[in-house]
């Protein structure tokens, strides 16, 4: 697997981001990135971010840390709302990005999400998740190379299908990154 294209996990809040990209990196010899750790580690919790700042200056520094995953490489997982920052979307064409869609099903997120401590879902539970994912759902479709149901799946179940399907999208292969 050449590692000239990063691999970036999008999708919605409990579809297994990073836990897929933890796996999935050291499968492939790959660097880890996760957008949020970077954030975190610079500005300080995202829920106190949130609540100093707000979402558009969270935003702004979200597609600072998606460009510079970007231009490092690897697995990237980015917040599940750093696609609607146009400046990442058009990253994401900028570096030829494998972008991988990792759906998810309204029950698996429940389960996965119990006692979290989201921003976005704060008093809204699953009823929340599932109106953040409609508004979300045509710039997922628009950015995304393949889609990956992870519900109710194990993170090795994901990532054998995921390490399957990434393998022709990569430089040099005779298929092409098909296969939504």
């Amino acid at each position: 697997m050449s590692a000239e294209r990063p691999v970036v996990l999008i999708g919605p809040m409990g579809a297994g981001k990073t836990a897929v990209g933890k796996r999935l990196a050291t499968k492939l010899g790959l660097p880890f990135r996760d957008t949020d750790e970077a954030i975190v580690a610079a500005h300080g919790p995202i829920e106190a971010i949130f609540a100093e700042h707000g979402e558009p200056w969270f935003r702004e520094r979200e597609a600072e840390a998606v460009a510079e995953a970007l231009a490092a490489g690897g697995v990237i997982a980015p917040g599940g709302g750093a696609v609607l920052h146009d400046g990442t979307a058009a990253g994401l064409r900028e570096h030829d990005a494998v972008v991988v869609l990792l759906e998810v099903d309204r029950e698996t997120v429940a389960a996965r999400l119990v006692g979290g401590r989201r921003p976005l879902l704060a008093g809204g539970g699953i009823a929340e998740w599932e109106r953040i994912m409609e508004a979300r759902r045509p710039r997922y479709a628009e950015v995304a190379t393949l889609r990956i149901d992870t519900s109710g799946r194990s993170v090795e179940a994901i990532v054998a299908e995921l390490v399957g399907r990434l393998r022709p999208a990569q430089p040099g292969s005779s298929t092409g990154s098909e296969g939504n």
